[in-house]
């Protein structure tokens, strides 16, 4: 079917939809806005205007990753060390560096690869949704799906997901900050505006990647993709890099030290051989060596692609992180704040408990099913006729049921489940009684109240109210009280007293607490537009409703692991203080329980003495948050918060780790996240941590190890070259130290399972260095126990052997050295033989390779010839294994001293 415009209408993606009245808007867009587009329409305009979604700049081609392999300072000096070489006439020491410089670029290009893949796979775990009507029913489709002439619909907490007229607008208030760069959330309506209203000013227009802040609205998509402003924007803005993070500048600062380092070696050497009067190409061959031999070639970019690749196996836990930096922040989180319902709860909201007319109802079932019934306490009593309440319920209620899941806010689907239990049909109540108007509901007035006329006629010339919230926030807005009959009677002080009561009684059991009011007003009293508040007073208390949901089993489980690990837990809640402290209690959350009206008498500095000490947060306001949040950033915690709502925003943006719900969360909220949690489970945090901890954990241990060896062979070098020595290893061996012996375990310590300690042990301090002053003193141990042995053997050998022998049996102790050196990197504290010792079947699979191949070097004839070595007997290896090993069975009994002393 092919989508006709009228002649006179402006094209989807035009400027002139904001001065056409809503019914022209519909008109020109063939788009009924009460039933939304067909199906069939919905098909034939996708292919018309495409996705809706804005071109981003594409992934760098494969030939640009592959060129930057070569483009690195650090790959430069090699470079220029295999120029050197071709210049002095070692033509097969050039040949081997510039072998071998490819071989390490096509493997960086591969593991960029796979990273970008891995990173365009999680990005596509994050869709952003939009609640549509086509063919006359609500859908949940994602908003790539859009096409001009949809009809969506919009609540606070959302991102307008495409460029559209307005066609219904309650209470609408719209951040436009990131389209207009006003910082004020813009008052929206439906009437049209003048042709030459500016952007800004079209307040009947709303427009892609604004926010929603207040209100509920209908809008007409009128453009999509990059013919929304945001696109237009978009298509004129440059490509912009990503920032590095700390870590990544930690490790490149030490790699350009170290190549520092190597140039005052360097310097250092060749002075000594001046003195020494060594012949001029011996020295020039030992600088190459040892310049070779103190770069960490691979480290910046080893650390870029183990952030990455730690992303992947993040979204493979259900948590899905947004920033690199995020990766590393994770292992440091000392305090989580935690949302109770549907993360440290399952979500499945159900009504379990209604007190009406002073009589308490069980209501039986579970989940958004419809199974169970209502029933009352006494075998043989009636249940009253709840259809008056229950209609109540459905109608100031936006959520939608279908095929047994919930579209739309959980507790309010409870209360439609609710409202088919006590005999009403949702749908035909809801045709019955259309919305004119209503107060959206707002986290600090804790109610929500709408307006309905009745169609039927029977209420000629009336509004019907409705008012659902908290049961104090209600109580403010009733004189009334209907009872098990349906008459009104006088609430009176000791009336509201007794309702208090219930509802704490109600909160004591784990149940959250609702009341539902209504009444009937005049139509021409009722000041809708401007004041809907002051319509909503006077009505009468039709019920308390008691919804449970029960706690995870695995937060449970989640929680006791953090405390076991230092991680402290906060729960905040909306909930009354009873209901959070049982569920706090049921979840082995402890410590004070407070009220956000208790919080407003505290000044920063008592909040900041005290938060340390409280467990739960209740009844806050979203504000709240970010008190809370400062308090404990104060005390330098590392601080993840968790939110949905629009208003959780700016704490998420100011914790150090801010965690967006992937199902309940808005799209406002999941845009400020560094990660979302796709099952919004609370266990899911705490695995991200476990990775977190474990992701850094890997990092350390391969700067531990490639460090340690560049270090080694600086010392062994210099060393040598003090003593009188022969220099002890040629170009192309210190190569093959480099980039064969300890490429392939270097990396396997990049996907070393965690450590069963990895949960037992406090959170890293914030600021921690990489390489702090203890860490570098145990690297130089293990630098010259490495290059104490390497000249050890090369010593006692030559007394034994020729001096050709010695230089390759000092060569291959060295490459063995590494190989056990590198079971000191995977335990920095704990015995290198602890439990998991042979979990890693890469790291096993790479030492065996390496020692194979240094022991066919030194038995096979032409390998000997390229590496310039010697042929070995099988004792002299095993002599080169035994003093190889001395670094792992030394750096033991160091540790075990230390562990013995604490």
């Amino acid at each position: 079917m092919t989508l006709h415009l009228e002649p006179d209408a402006p094209a989807a993606g035009g400027n002139g939809w904001h001065a056409m009245p809503v019914d022209d808007v519909a008109q020109a867009l063939g788009v009924d806005v009460t039933r939304g587009l067909p199906a069939a329409q919905v098909v034939d305009r996708q292919a018309r205007y495409g996705p809706n979604a804005l071109r981003s700049a594409p992934p760098a081609p494969w030939w640009r990753l592959l060129l930057a392999q070569f483009t690195d300072g650090l790959i430069l000096v090699l470079l220029g060390a295999a120029v050197l070489s071709l210049a002095i006439g070692e033509i097969e020491e050039a040949a081997f560096i510039a072998v071998l410089l490819v071989f390490n670029g096509l493997l960086g290009f591969w593991q960029e690869r796979q990273a970008q893949q891995s990173l365009a796979a999680i990005q596509a775990l994050v869709v952003p949704q939009a609640r549509v009507r086509r063919d006359g029913a609500v859908q949940q489709i994602p908003a790539d799906e859009l096409v001009p002439g949809d009809v969506v619909l919009l609540e606070a907490g959302d991102t307008v997901p495409a460029d559209g007229r307005l066609a219904g607008a309650f209470r609408l208030a719209v951040a436009e900050a990131a389209l207009t760069g006003e910082a004020v959330p813009v008052d929206k309506g439906t009437a049209p505006v003048a042709q030459d209203t500016v952007l800004g000013d079209r307040t009947d227009m709303a427009f892609t990647h604004t926010a929603v802040t207040a209100g509920r609205a209908e809008e007409i998509v009128t453009a999509t993709g990059m013919d929304t402003e945001i696109g237009k924007l978009a298509a004129l803005m440059s490509e912009v890099e990503p920032e590095p993070t700390p870590l990544q500048r930690q490790t490149a600062q030490l790699g350009h030290r170290l190549a520092l380092i190597a140039g005052v070696a360097v310097l250092v050497l060749l002075l000594i051989g001046l003195v020494q009067g060594t012949p001029w190409h011996e020295l020039v061959v030992g600088s190459i060596a040892l310049a070779v031999a103190a770069i960490p070639e691979a480290l910046p970019a080893t650390v870029t692609v183990t952030l990455a690749v730690g992303m992947s196996r993040l979204a493979k836990r259900r948590a899905v992180v947004k920033r690199l930096h995020a990766v590393e922040t994770l292992g440091s989180t000392s305090v989580i704040c935690s949302d109770k319902t549907g993360t440290l709860t399952l979500n499945q909201m159900t009504a379990r408990t209604l007190l009406h007319g002073g009589e308490e109802l069980t209501i039986e079932g579970q989940g958004y099913t419809g199974e169970g019934r209502i029933t009352t306490a006494e075998f043989d009593r009636p249940v009253p006729d709840l259809r008056q309440v229950a209609a109540v319920m459905v109608l100031c209620n936006d959520a939608v049921i279908r095929d047994g899941a919930c579209i739309g806010d959980p507790t309010e689907g409870a209360l439609v489940v609710l409202g088919g239990k006590a005999g009403v049909d949702v749908h035909r109540t809801r045709q019955r009684f259309p919305r004119v108007g209503e107060v959206p509901f707002d986290s600090a007035t804790k109610y929500m109240a709408t307006f309905h006329e009745d169609r039927s006629g029977e209420h000629q010339g009336l509004i019907l109210v409705c008012v659902k919230g908290a049961v104090e926030s209600v109580l403010d807005r009733v004189d009334r009280v209907v009872d098990r009959n349906g008459a009104r009677t006088v609430l009176d002080d000791a009336g509201r007293e007794a309702v208090r009561a219930a509802a704490d009684r109600l909160a004591a059991q784990g149940q959250r607490v609702l009341a539902a009011a209504g009444g009937w007003i005049t139509a021409a009293g009722a000041d809708l537009e401007r004041n809907p508040e002051g319509a909503a007073t006077g009505l009468a208390l039709l019920a308390l409703v008691g919804i449970v949901d029960p706690p995870r089993t695995e937060a449970r489980d989640a929680i006791a692991a953090a405390h076991r690990s230092g991680i402290g837990i906060k729960m905040i809640t909306g909930d009354h203080p009873t209901t959070a402290r049982a569920i706090a209690g049921a979840l082995g959350i402890t410590g004070e329980v407070v009220r956000g009206s208790d919080l407003e008498t505290m000044d920063d500095r008592e909040l900041a003495a005290r938060v340390r000490e409280i467990g739960v947060f209740a009844r806050v306001a979203p504000e709240h948050k970010l008190r809370i949040v400062r308090a404990l950033q104060s005390h330098d915690l590392v601080v993840s918060m968790t939110g949905d709502g629009v208003n959780d925003a700016p704490a998420l943006e100011q914790a150090d780790i801010g965690v967006a719900m992937g199902v309940t969360g808005t799209e406002v909220t999941k845009e400020a996240a560094d990660m979302i949690l796709l099952d919004d489970n609370f266990a899911t945090i705490v695995s991200a941590v476990r990775e977190g901890r474990t992701i850094y954990e890997n990092i350390v241990k391969f700067v531990r190890f490639q460090l340690s060896t560049n270090l080694s062979a600086i010392l062994t070098v210099l060393s040598a070259t003090l003593l009188g020595m022969a220099a002890p290893f040629t170009t192309i061996q210190i190569l093959w130290v480099n980039l064969i012996c300890d490429g392939p375990p270097a990396l396997a310590l990049g996907v070393d399972r965690p450590r069963p300690q990895a949960m037992a042990e406090p959170p890293r301090p914030k600021r921690t260095q990489i390489l702090p002053a203890p860490r570098l003193r145990v690297l130089l141990w293990l630098a010259a126990i490495m290059g104490a042995c390497t000249l050890g053997v090369i010593g006692l050998a030559e007394q034994a052997y020729d001096t050709a022998t010695a230089a390759t049996m000092g060569w291959t102790t060295f490459v063995l050295a590494q190989l056990f050196n590198v079971f000191n990197a995977r335990a920095e504290h704990e015995s290198a033989f602890q439990a998991g010792f042979f979990t890693n079947r890469y790291l096993w699979l790479s030492v065996v390779a390496v020692a194979v191949g240094q022991l066919a070097i030194v038995k096979v004839e032409w390998l000997q010839h390229f590496f310039e070595a010697s042929h070995l007997s099988g004792a002299q290896f095993l002599l080169c294994v035994a003093a190889g090993s001395l670094v792992l069975w030394l750096e033991e009994l160091r540790k075990l001293v230390r562990r013995r002393r604490r």
